[in-house]
């Protein structure tokens, strides 16, 4: 009986070091330099969270084509280097620097974990190893955006107007704008967005 019970409390250890085993990855870089590499950069609102992913409703899209109005965004599980899908919740918005899933490994699905996943082809994954998402609220994102401490996910920095941001990933602005709109004064950041709403006939701000 004692050695059964030992074999159990093995086989659930196992169990958790599958679903929760430490990633290793080297820091690629804020939000501005690992962009480039992302197949998809969408403005995004989380709609449910099914496991270690997240469905996502796509208000935007930054660069590359979405085809689909909703996708599914694969995150942490295993070893592999991806935040956790508790990270992002329900309603919450976000700037996504995604990578597409074109292949599965072979041990991607787990019978006995399945709402633990590697993902399913076409879809997206979001990796932890960069800047690969920001807070996006009102009309302003925060985060590893640029020239910021490696894996710091809340770095201290005035809110960067989202209109600064979609003005660089078309390549008519560059970091060092972005840099400094980072360290602007918050007061000015807020009278431009507080200018924008009354321009368009706002209440007021979110």
């Amino acid at each position: 009986m004692r050695t059964l019970h030992a074999l159990l409390c093995l086989s659930l250890l196992c169990s958790s070091t599958t679903v929760h085993a430490e990633c290793a990855c080297l820091w690629e870089g804020s939000f501005s330099e690992v962009q480039q590499s992302a197949d998809l950069v969408i403005a995004a609102r989380v709609l449910n969270i099914k496991g270690n992913a997240v469905d996502v409703e796509v208000e935007e899209t930054l660069r590359g084509r979405a085809y689909l109005e909703n996708l599914r965004v694969w995150m942490e599980t295993r070893d592999y280097c991806r935040p956790p899908a508790e990270d992002f919740p329900v309603d919450s918005r976000w700037v996504f620097a995604l990578k597409r899933i074109t292949e599965l490994p072979s041990d991607g699905f787990d019978p006995s974990t399945p709402n633990q996943s590697f993902g399913r082809v076409d879809d997206y994954y979001l990796s932890s190893c960069g800047g690969y998402w920001l807070n996006y609220s009102g009309e302003a994102v925060t985060g590893n955006l640029v020239n910021a401490p490696r894996w710091a996910r809340d770095p201290d920095m005035t809110p960067v107007l989202m209109d600064l941001l979609r003005a660089f990933l078309r390549n008519e602005a560059d970091g060092e704008a972005l840099l400094k709109a980072s360290r602007e004064d918050p007061a000015l950041t807020d009278l431009m967005l507080d200018t924008k709403a009354f321009l368009r006939g706002d209440e007021g701000r979110q």
